[in-house]
């Protein structure tokens, strides 16, 4: 069947229909992974866009639901050059073709997928349609088109009550996790303990107590910290941070998620006594942006953003440069950040941007990417490990030495 994407301003790409039937509008965005499309599609980053592929072919090795990052995918729609029909992988649950039906996601494939992503960049994110409607009027679509709005997509995406995740206590450092693809090399310390069959140590973070404020989490985020020996509560993205700190955590965490920082101005209240607290704080994504903005600094929209699994970021304390997964279409304004606040402590290596940020006087550090990866390299996954030293008392600072 033939399908459209219309763009708001009246390009049209004509394709063939995958996933679910029906008609979709969205912003249409762009990410340049070369795999990791489950993760993609079920990051609650994602709600309000539709996301087109760069990487050619999409689909092949299936579904696994193991790997997906939330209960549910939350994009509105998918975009390809080719479509695998059939996965081929061991793991697999069900096709790509079957989870975007099972699911009710739309999208199109068969496009000139290159030509799309040069569009967006040079023009800016924009948004779109998806029909298989072949008489369509553009004089009636445009208007729809341009008067589309995420809204506000944190409330929709955030869970409704907490809950909690118990931490590992121990780990088999030879055992069947070790080396495994879910536990990093800093999940034990070769230095320490020789490598024994059957040697079982506790982890540096056992019984520390997390509280994870919901903006949109992926689930790899939690589970991070409990692989790491903590305990985990979610809390909903509306909580009070009076109820938070009443419970008296050894650490928070801002999570990622979707849309304009700017449009959670009540969370952004209640970050703000988080932020006036003295408890161990690290943010992601969302979470980074929030924190900047109830300390008093700004964001803006960005042209097409950055999505993808390999953006070049630089820590200014050591000079070194990872490979990082990110997904965001806001960042924080530098220039406007007041100095004795705040400092840069990350920046992008293609285009400047700010990618992270260390309080003056404060145990707070926040990264613009993905330090869980799921999809992408697991490079900076020794963000959390300077977390669990934050909260085993450490002052540590993120900003470039003198």
């Amino acid at each position: 069947m033939r399908a459209f994407l219309i763009l708001e301003d009246g390009t049209v790409f004509e394709g063939t229909h995958i996933g679910a039937r029906k008609e979709m509008i969205s912003e249409i965005v762009f990410n340049t992974s070369m795999a990791g499309y489950p993760e993609v599609l079920t990051d609650p980053s994602y709600a309000g866009q539709a996301v087109c592929m760069t990487y050619p072919l999409i689909g092949n090795y299936g579904i696994c639901r193991e790997d997906m990052e939330s209960k549910r995918p939350w994009a509105d729609g998918l975009i390809v050059r080719e479509l695998s029909r059939i996965g081929s992988n061991f793991r697999m649950d069900l096709t790509l073709q079957q989870f975007l039906e099972e699911y009710g996601i739309p999208g199109i494939a068969g496009i000139d997928t290159r030509a799309l992503t040069k569009t967006l960049r040079e023009k800016g994110t924009m948004n779109g349609m998806i029909t298989t409607v072949g008489d369509y009027c553009l004089e009636e679509i445009l208007p729809r088109l341009r008067e589309y709005r995420t809204g506000k997509v944190v409330e929709k995406v955030t869970c409704q009550e907490k809950y909690e995740k118990k931490g590992a206590r121990t780990l088999e450092e030879n055992g069947p996790l070790a080396g495994s693809a879910r536990f990093c090399k800093e999940d034990y310390d070769a230095g320490v303990h020789e490598k024994k069959p059957g040697l079982v140590r506790e982890l540096n973070g056992a019984g520390k107590r997390v509280a994870l404020l919901d903006f949109g989490a992926k689930d790899n985020i939690a589970d991070s910290l409990v692989k790491r020996g903590c305990d985990v509560t979610v809390y909903p993205a509306f909580t009070k941070a009076e109820e938070i700190l009443a419970d008296k955590p050894d650490g928070i965490m801002l999570s990622n998620g979707p849309g304009d920082p700017k449009e959670c101005a009540s969370m952004i209240g209640e970050i703000r006594k988080i932020y006036e607290s003295d408890i161990p704080v690290f943010a992601i994504c969302l979470g980074h942006q929030l924190m900047a903005l109830a300390a008093g600094a700004d964001t803006y929209k960005m042209k097409y953003g950055h999505r993808g699994g390999n953006h070049p970021v630089k820590d200014l304390r050591t000079g070194k440069v990872y490979i990082s997964s990110q997904n965001h279409g806001y960042v924080v304004d530098t220039q406007k950040l007041d100095k004795t606040v705040a400092e840069p402590a990350f920046i992008n290596v293609n285009d400047g941007t700010n990618e992270g940020l260390s309080y003056i006087g404060k145990n707070i550090f926040t990264v613009q990417f993905h330090p869980e990866a799921c999809p992408g390299p697991q490079d900076s996954g020794y963000l959390f490990d300077r977390f669990m030293e934050m909260m085993e008392g450490a002052c540590v600072s993120y900003a470039k030495e003198s």
